[in-house]
């Protein structure tokens, strides 16, 4: 990102977090500022897409009607019995990989709730379903939610919830993926007020922190219904984290396009992708493996990919959610949680240059990045990367010390710019951290 834009960026700030919340629709909604904040500082969270199809190790609700008939695949639930689920394992996992909040798949495309809710889906133009189609209706029949969200508070970890606005099981929902059921006769309305039913449970009985929408896409989801939903959250609970995926601003995959001036919601939202540096609050979302819910024998990232790409993400200015998908037996597979006690060991160590803090002041670039908090600068030096330029006077710097090992030479480039040399025993295979103690405030220096 070239300074000239990173400049409007910084000066833009103040007016886009007026106008994040509601949008154009609702323009007396704001973001709750010191939730936005909270949000901010946890940093790195853990994703969990899980359901009935992890019998099938299939993709979540994209493989209905695809690799899995629809009508096999809406019948999973009757043979869903993941007697090895321990939520308190779960919990504990998150916390020893350093992660601060987790966000659960609660309802995704295909329409399956984990928790026992009461509303029932209609299932044609004139038919309701008899009974939930939830995770009641299983031989397991245990309030997942409930025991994740209290395992979570157990650990100091922030229970967040995934709800998908698209439901291809639910009748009044349109269009629907590969189903060739009829649309005639399918009311949004009464859909609407399905899922607003189902979300106020979720705030209610599991004190959800976060609510991350998703299947917003159709058009038959638009910017008005979006800013109803959102205005709707707020009157649930004034201070709940709402992402962008309530409206209709996301744009594709990749982070910077979404205005929150106009569009409804808290957060930016890019998937697969990492984001570009932005003072807008943003999260990426990435899988440890290939495939978001369980697949046997998925390749999976080494953990100096999945370190690098948290660092990368932090270091712009992001929240880095990163996902692991459990078996059917409900273990998160013993492979992902290694590699978790890899990223946690390196976070035991490091983590306070990632928890707590904001991008910058430095502009990422593909080896070097930079957080910071307080009056400290973290340099993170990338793949054997050795030295860095810096846009920061000398005179700023009372103190610089390399806390990943080794040590650092610190030499003015003229009266703005000094350049920091790590010796030659300096680790830095993965990452090679300096911490520079400045004279002022880190926060108060614009990126570039």
């Amino acid at each position: 990102m070239n300074q000239t834009i990173t400049t409007t960026l910084a000066l833009c700030l103040g007016i886009a977090s007026l106008h994040a919340g509601g949008g154009k629709l609702k323009p007396e909604l704001k973001t709750h500022p010191k939730a936005i904040e909270k949000f901010q500082d946890w940093r790195f969270g853990m994703f969990i897409h899980w359901g009935p199809v992890s019998l099938k190790g299939t993709e979540i609700g994209w493989s209905r009607g695809k690799e899995v008939p629809i009508q096999e695949y809406d019948q999973l639930h009757q043979k869903f019995n993941p007697e090895k689920f321990d939520a308190d394992a779960w919990a504990r996992t998150a916390k020893e990989a350093g992660m601060k909040y987790l966000v659960l798949t609660t309802k995704h495309h295909d329409g399956f709730c984990l928790w026992p809710t009461a509303q029932r889906p209609w299932i044609s133009a004139t038919e309701q379903r008899k009974e939930p189609y939830s995770i009641s209706q299983t031989p397991f029949n245990r309030d997942i939610c409930k025991e994740l969200s209290e395992a979570c508070k157990k650990h100091g970890i922030a229970f967040c919830t995934y709800y998908s606005i698209a439901d291809w099981y639910h009748y009044d929902w349109t269009p629907r993926y590969h189903d060739p059921r009829p649309t005639e006769g399918a009311e949004m309305e009464r859909y609407i007020r399905y899922m607003k039913a189902q979300l106020a449970e979720l705030i209610k009985n599991y004190d959800s922190e976060l609510i991350w929408f998703d299947g917003e896409w159709p058009k038959t989801w638009n910017a008005e219904r979006g800013a109803d939903l959102y205005q709707f959250l707020r009157n649930q609970k004034n201070d709940l984290v709402i992402n962008n995926r309530v409206g209709k601003g996301r744009k594709g995959m990749k982070a910077g396009k979404w205005d929150p001036a106009i569009h409804s919601g808290d957060y930016d939202t890019p998937e697969q992708n990492i984001g570009r540096y932005n003072e807008i609050p943003w999260e990426t979302c990435m899988t440890i493996c290939h495939q978001w819910a369980w697949k046997p024998n998925d390749k999976m990232k080494s953990a100096k990919q999945c370190i690098q790409s948290m660092i990368q993400t932090v270091g712009a200015n992001g929240n880095f959610l990163f996902n692991v998908g459990p078996m059917p037996d409900g273990r998160i597979e013993p492979r992902q949680v290694a590699r978790l006690k890899e990223m946690g060991a390196w976070m035991k160590l490091y983590g306070d240059s990632i928890h707590g803090t904001r991008g910058g002041p430095i502009l990422p670039s593909k080896n070097l990045l930079s957080t910071r908090k307080g009056n400290t600068i973290y340099l993170h030096l990338l793949n054997h990367n050795s030295s860095a330029s810096i846009p920061i006077p000398s005179a700023w710097i009372k103190q610089s010390e390399v806390i990943t090992g080794g040590s650092v030479t610190v030499a003015a480039n003229g009266p703005r710019t000094t350049v920091l040399t790590l010796s030659k025993d300096a680790p830095r295979e993965i990452d090679a951290i300096i911490a520079i103690t400045l004279d002022r405030s880190a926060m108060d220096i614009q990126a570039k």
